[in-house]
């Protein structure tokens, strides 16, 4: 009898060393859910995958343009598309447009970027403060923030260009400093409710410095409504650039972007339409892919959005395609 038990224990044992325990399933964070809620969204997926083709075409436009931008021939002027082995066309003045439109998507979006990113970056700062400190701080922030309102934006834009000269590296100074204001007003909103939480109390109690909360334990939490703010900017400073490279006060050749190729070819658009054509579409693109994406990443970071079924997406999809054919 003994050794039956003895044998119903190793039995029992060896079953039991058998089952492997549960896994630890952690629920997802809040950024990985995010991700999730953005690629079920088709439309911001299409302005990703878009974006990224003229991120990608502008960083290897030195590999990919058939010609030199700047190559002047005056024998093959105003081609149109395919002629000659220049497969959109040429200028008035013979110069390649598919490469020309390569090198103008380089200046066109680091102007869209870098202004949205020092804009971001000045309108964070003076929220943060100002919505953190409150009093005397808040009220003399936002009462410049009111006088750089009234000011017309593009007036200020055109007479600084005016005056110091048309460089990318001025335009970019300049567009960021008159757009950083709707991001401070943004951050301020929200720091003058997050600095009324528990846990900022309770940090205060522990000894941290007011830099520490400001910017390790607030920013955190406002992380969310200020990238779809930088988003939704990239979109508007495109769209500025190309005004003023349109108005002359750009970009100015042997450079070239977008806005000035609509200069350029405002005088033909009778005779040959297309030279404005596509960088007017090139523009439209990437600004409405740059929108797309902020709407994702807006729904993604929205707690209260819930992920879309694939019964849903499947039923878009369906539409879609019916409406296309």
């Amino acid at each position: 009898m003994s050794g039956l038990k003895l044998e119903q224990v190793k039995a029992v044992k060896v079953s039991s060393a058998d089952v492997t325990p549960p896994a630890d399933k952690r629920p997802p964070g809040p950024w990985r859910t995010a991700w999730k809620k953005f690629v079920q969204n088709p439309f911001a997926v299409v302005g990703l995958v878009i974006l990224s083709i003229f991120i990608l075409a502008a960083v290897c436009a030195s590999w990919i343009s058939p010609y030199d931008p700047t190559r002047i021939d005056m024998m093959l002027p105003n081609l149109h598309a395919g002629a000659s082995g220049h497969p959109l066309g040429t200028d008035e003045l013979g110069r390649d447009i598919l490469s020309r439109l390569l090198y103008s998507s380089r200046i066109s979006l680091t102007v869209g970027f870098s202004v949205a990113f020092v804009s971001v970056f000045i309108g964070t700062l003076v929220g943060a403060f100002s919505g953190y400190f409150g009093g005397w701080v808040d009220t003399i922030a936002m009462r410049f923030v009111d006088v750089m309102n009234s000011i017309p934006s593009l007036f200020l834009n055109i007479l600084i260009l005016a005056i110091f000269g048309s460089k990318v590296s001025y335009m970019i100074l300049v567009l960021a400093f008159t757009s950083w204001m709707g991001v401070a007003r943004l951050v301020r909103g929200t720091y003058l409710q997050l600095r009324e939480m528990q846990y900022v109390e309770a940090a205060k109690a522990i000894g941290v410095s007011h830099l520490g909360i400001i910017f390790r334990h607030l920013l955190r939490n406002a992380t969310a409504p200020i990238i779809v703010t930088a988003t939704l900017m990239v979109g508007g400073a495109i769209l500025s650039e190309s005004a003023l490279s349109y108005l002359g006060l750009g970009v100015q050749t042997p450079d070239t972007s977008w806005g000035l190729m609509l200069s350029n070819a405002q005088e033909f658009m009778l005779t040959d339409p297309l030279q404005a054509l596509y960088p007017g579409l090139s523009i439209l693109i990437v600004v409405l892919a740059v929108n797309f994406i902020g709407d994702g990443i807006r729904d993604g970071l929205d707690p209260r959005m819930t992920t879309i079924p694939r019964r849903r997406l499947a039923q878009w999809w369906k539409k879609f395609s019916k409406s296309v054919i």
